[in-house]
């Protein structure tokens, strides 16, 4: 990004020493950094050049929204805590409440960075001017001032600095550039009072309520109060008295009687109006027409109603080519044959040899031994699908599609009356239902949120099932593919079409800002499948050894020839599979993705036919959600409508995996 200044470099150098000299060291002592900014602006980049490795995550008290910290990696060596993503500091959801709490608790002991976009300085304002209000000192931090200046963007620095009092710093974090001088800046960091000035009646307002609220209160609080504030209000009735409460409310009626619009939107309006007055000063554009060109082409390839989804064909089937083919077909085939069939296994079968007791032989090398079973399943078989998943959707990620791809959705949810902030919850599903579950809380209403659970609990398949799913279809022809996908699609559209009409109430607007297109950097890609990785190997792999434990234990006892028996005539007439497929069937509710490598083994051993395969995927897929999903639905919605959910979704799966058999087979449809 280029520094603009009308004069030359050793006017612009000293100009700078000036601010330094203007805004003395700072006397009091913070105790921690906070990290604020938008979602997708390099926080996390940020964050981690800042602490290194070592680095605690917690959910913040009363919420599941987490929050990472660590200690920083340079003097004065205190807290760093990264903050959700916000768009605002008035907040419209859980995460901007959380940043919100983070910013007011610690105002006094902190100093805030703020990192934005520097391609999107109006944001990044906004949000100063809340921190101004808020009066807590921070330092103006722009990031990817690489794409910036490819784009064409040039921003006065010295002007900017100097209307927002404190200091202005630029980076580029996936290189650590300006990153030092990050570092430096931040014993400069200053309080602000750049925020915008309102006509008289607000202004006095604004003071009276000053007064009236909890000690220290700031601007920003009588905002929150004027702007009517759900977030703030619902904590302040708790904290003064009803009589205070009553005159504070008061006080809001009497200066929204004054104007025909809504307080909040002349409040903001007014906002709009004094961050645009800066930026017309600070911010030049050079177009730069052959990448601007290209750009904007993608772009529109990449939205457009029609053209767009043959782009989302091709890269599905990019997916599946790298993903079911490469990864589950040829280096599936080396994990299990070559490595642990031929390796591993016959090492822990010798081993086991020398212990005295048959059960435990049984338990650990057996037919459903932990050690033979489960660690190929875990490993073997859903490890290297799984990995070569991750590093598909973190390239997509990184990439800037996916935020088209809820754009371009973002009219078929309509359909089953949703609102289009949906379309990220489910895009979340396919890495793991049991956290996009949480993530509806984005949405407004009820009815959005048990409609968008029911779907994912329905037929979104979380990354580790996919992926096994991915690698059976994947030794398949390409018309099972798109039968796979037409029946989940159609079944997600019936079903949340159907449930937008029985279950009552409306749905609000969708609002998504769409980073620009790059070419996906290889560090990132690597840093993002690191921690996906590592996440599975915590949470799946010791799952798997459990639900090889269960299945055991239930061979052990004779339970599970009882259940394929109860079983049989729904399993072996209806959907037209072998009772062996029973055993994943039960295990897909421990997790989702084991019961799929279940089939993926019978596959393997040529007891399912390519029909079969479709037939118990589609089942699989359409089937109950995971214990842990079902568990958090619980938390989320409430024991009534987690049972109503799987009481549906149980006999639906096996009623639409037995149509489809009857369909192939009567339509002679050969796969």
């Amino acid at each position: 990004m280029k520094i603009i200044c009308k004069k030359d470099k050793t006017m612009h150098q000293n100009k700078k020493e000036k601010i330094s000299h203007r805004h003395p060291q700072p006397k009091r002592k913070d105790n921690s950094i906070l990290l604020v900014g938008p979602p997708n602006v390099g926080k996390s980049a940020i964050f981690t050049i800042l602490t290194g490795q070592y680095v605690d995550v917690s959910n913040y008290p009363g919420t599941t929204v987490e929050v990472f910290s660590g200690l920083s990696n340079f003097p004065p060596f205190i807290e760093v805590v990264d903050t959700p993503g916000i768009n605002n500091l008035f907040p419209h959801s859980l995460e901007e409440e959380v940043a919100r709490d983070i910013i007011l608790k610690n105002k006094d002991t902190s100093t805030v960075i703020l990192i934005v976009d520097a391609k999107n300085l109006r944001r990044g304002l906004l949000l100063a001017t809340q921190l101004a209000e808020i009066g807590v000192p921070f330092v103006f931090n722009l990031n990817m001032a690489d794409e910036a200046e490819k784009l064409g963007l040039s921003i006065d620095l010295f002007k900017l600095s100097k209307a927002l009092k404190t200091e202005v710093n630029t980076t580029v974090a996936t290189e650590k550039k300006g990153v030092e001088e990050l570092k430096k800046k931040l014993g400069s960091a200053r309080q602000s009072d750049f925020y915008p000035r309102f006509e008289q009646k607000i202004e006095e307002a604004i003071n009276e309520l000053i007064t009236l609220l909890p000690k220290p209160s700031t601007r920003y609080e009588a905002l929150a109060v004027l702007i009517n504030d759900r977030f703030y209000l619902s904590k302040l009735a708790s904290k003064i008295d009803k009589k205070t409460l009553q005159k504070v409310l008061k006080i809001r009626e009497k200066l929204a009687s004054h104007y025909s619009e809504p307080l909040a939107f002349v409040i903001e309006s007014h906002r709009a109006r004094f961050i645009e007055n800066l930026i017309e000063k600070v911010l030049f554009r050079e177009v730069k027409r052959t990448e601007e060109k290209e750009r904007l082409f993608f772009d529109q390839l990449a939205l457009h109603p029609i053209f767009g989804f043959f782009l989302l064909a091709f890269v599905l089937y990019f997916v599946y080519l790298f993903v079911g083919v490469f990864g589950a077909q040829i280096v599936v085939d080396f994990t299990e044959d070559t490595i642990f069939n031929k390796l591993v296994n016959p090492f822990w079968t010798r081993l086991a040899q020398f212990l005295p007791w048959k059960l435990l032989k049984d338990f650990l090398v057996g037919d459903y031994g932990l050690l033979t079973v489960g660690l190929t399943y875990a490993l073997a078989i859903v490890f290297p699908i799984v990995l070569f998943f991750f590093l598909a959707f973190s390239l997509l990620e990184d990439s800037g599609y996916l935020p088209r791809l809820a754009t371009l959705l973002n009219r078929t949810f309509k359909v089953i009356g949703l609102n289009g902030k949906a379309v990220l919850p489910m895009i979340l599903g396919l890495g793991c239902d049991t956290m996009a579950t949480l993530t509806t809380r984005i949405l407004d209403t009820p009815k959005e949120r048990i409609i968008a659970t029911l779907l994912l609990s329905l037929g979104i398949p979380c990354s580790a099932q996919l992926g096994v799913i991915t690698g059976l279809l994947g030794g398949l022809s390409f018309k099972a593919l798109l039968i796979f996908v037409l029946v989940i699609v159609s079944q997600l559209l019936l079903v949340g079409f159907l449930a937008s009409r029985l279950i009552p109430g409306g749905t609000s607007d969708f609002l998504i800002e769409i980073p620009p297109l790059r070419i996906p950097k290889i560090s990132n890609i690597i840093l993002k499948t690191s921690y996906r990785v590592e996440w599975y190997i915590k949470e799946a792999v010791p799952l798997f050894l459990l639900g090889t434990a269960f299945l055991f234990f239930l061979d052990f006892s004779g339970f599970l020839k009882i259940i394929e028996n109860i079983a049989r005539p729904v399993v072996n007439s209806f959907l037209g599979l072998p009772v062996e497929t029973t055993t994943a069937f039960i295990l897909g509710f421990l997790r989702r993705d084991y019961g799929a490598a279940g089939l993926y083994k019978l596959a393997k051993a040529g007891l399912l036919n390519p029909q079969q395969i479709l037939v118990s995927v589609v089942t699989i897929t359409l089937f109950v959600p995971c214990i842990a999903n079902f568990l958090v639905i619980i938390k989320e919605r409430g024991w009534k409508v987690a049972l109503a959910i799987v009481s549906f979704i149980f006999p639906f799966a096996f009623l639409i995996g037995g149509v489809l058999n009857w369909l192939l087979n009567y339509l002679s449809i050969k796969i």
